[in-house]
């Protein structure tokens, strides 16, 4: 198990002790089963995209054997086509383990393998596993940018019956546009160039700078205010500004960032992804204030992190302590303690970033 010289990175003042940040990972440790796969909680579905978050979190914690371990187990799960089903449910080992819960193919769940594959390489060094791991990443790609759109956006979904839903989440987008980025980053240091894949990047960025209209409305949602900053999109000024526009709609002084609006509660993964994003513009002591606010509501005494908090009731709610939501809080540590992988899969300044098409 994880020493605590491991996750030195990991403790931050009125957020983690060393002793908390230990029992964090041991927690979402405990809820990765033997053959790598890594659901929200035991007994409950896994997905793709939250799967990936918590093996980051086990590499920035120094868990490098479980995370290539959660790799392996998409690298033995990928579809023909290079997707992942959007979730399968936690079964015993050996017990119905490819019979997804939802065969719907969600493009970035599909997208995300890149970013977690070159975080645990950059934290590892491991050129074997990148080798391993390329046709892996190659087919899931190529999955999702069948999906976009001539806008650039990228279509959010492709049913059970193979039918591609149009429609594109700004979010999930946001996502793919950091996912690709990685992914260019691995062919450039494996000197197999895609100049489809840059183009593909260069259209998704300047859609989602330039192009609101290309994307479905989710504007309740604070994942649409904040997504597009911390997928590196918008840097700079533009980021800093979008923050502003949306602080007091979705932030609850002293507690956390709010799910989607009007609801009354806060949630534990949209507090720390904030918390990341101002991070990536330079705001640090904003990021680290968010993370301090949510660990009397959020923090269990297991070391893992309630979902959310309904704070008109006064009440945990759901009451479930995912490993993604913990995840979310260790990488927000990771990035601001200085972890060089973390940092370099979330700044905005680290990445390939296409073909500019913002004169278009």
């Amino acid at each position: 198990m994880t020493s605590p010289g491991r996750t030195e990175r990991l403790v931050l003042p009125g957020v983690l002790t060393a002793e908390e940040a230990l029992r964090t990972v041991a927690g979402i440790a405990a809820v990765q089963r033997e053959d790598g796969a890594i659901p929200w909680f035991r007994g409950h579905h896994l997905d793709p995209w939250d799967h990936v978050e918590s093996a980051m979190a086990l590499d920035a914690a120094g868990e490098h054997e479980r995370a290539e371990a959660a790799y392996r187990w998409l690298a033995d799960h990928q579809n023909p086509d290079g997707s992942w089903y959007a979730a399968y449910p936690d079964t015993p080992v050996g017990v119905d383990t490819d019979r997804p819960g939802d065969r719907g193919r969600e493009s970035n769940f599909c997208a995300y393998v890149a970013a977690g594959v070159w975080h645990h390489y950059l934290s590892t060094g491991d050129d074997a596993f990148l080798d391993r791991m390329w046709p892996t990443v190659f087919s899931a790609v190529e999955f999702v940018l069948a999906l976009q759109q001539p806008g650039g956006q990228i279509g959010w979904r492709r049913d059970p019956d193979g039918t591609a839903l149009s429609g594109a989440l700004l979010t999930g987008c946001c996502s793919i546009y950091q996912a690709l980025r990685c992914a260019l980053a691995i062919a450039e240091h494996r000197e197999e160039p895609q100049p489809d894949w840059e183009l593909s990047a260069g259209q998704l960025g300047h859609a989602i700078r330039r192009h609101p209209e290309r994307f479905l409305d989710k504007d309740h949602f604070s994942m649409d205010w904040y997504y597009p900053v911390l997928g590196g999109a918008l840097t700079g000024p533009a980021a800093a500004a979008r923050i502003e526009a949306g602080w007091e709609r979705f932030v609850v002084p002293g507690m956390g960032v709010r799910c989607l609006v009007p609801n009354t509660w806060i949630t534990g993964g949209e507090s720390c992804e904030l918390a990341l994003a101002l991070w990536a513009i330079g705001e640090s002591d904003r990021a680290v204030e968010i993370l301090r606010w949510i660990q009397p509501y959020l923090r269990a005494e297991d070391g893992m992190y309630w979902t959310g908090y309904d704070y008109h009731n006064a009440r945990v709610w759901p009451r479930e302590r995912t490993a993604w939501t913990a995840a979310s809080l260790l990488l927000a540590v990771a990035a601001l303690g200085g972890d060089e992988a973390t940092v370099a899969v979330f700044s905005g300044d680290r990445l390939p970033r296409g073909l500019d098409a913002d004169c278009c």
